[in-house]
């Protein structure tokens, strides 16, 4: 694992009580360059205010932790 995965799984894990709080919970999917990808879960996915979670919230979170990375998106939950 590299130390900017590490930064941003503990970026996660600070914003992951207030996520699990509302019903959701979020992963990491992928670093590419100084882009990060995230996949919400449960109840974040319907969510109207999911996008304002993630750049409030998560994007905000990683770049105190990461501040290299410039962009967080969300993907869609892999189906497993």
């Amino acid at each position: 694992m590299s130390k900017l995965e590490t930064k941003i799984l503990t970026a996660l894990e600070e914003i992951r009580p207030f996520l699990v709080q509302d019903g959701g919970d979020i992963s990491l999917s992928s670093i590419s360059g100084s882009t990060v990808k995230v996949e919400l879960h449960g109840a974040c996915v319907n969510c109207k205010v999911n996008q304002m979670t993630l750049k409030n919230g998560v994007e905000t979170t990683i770049k105190k932790y990461a501040p290299e990375i410039k962009v967080v998106e969300s993907v869609l939950p892999l189906s497993k």
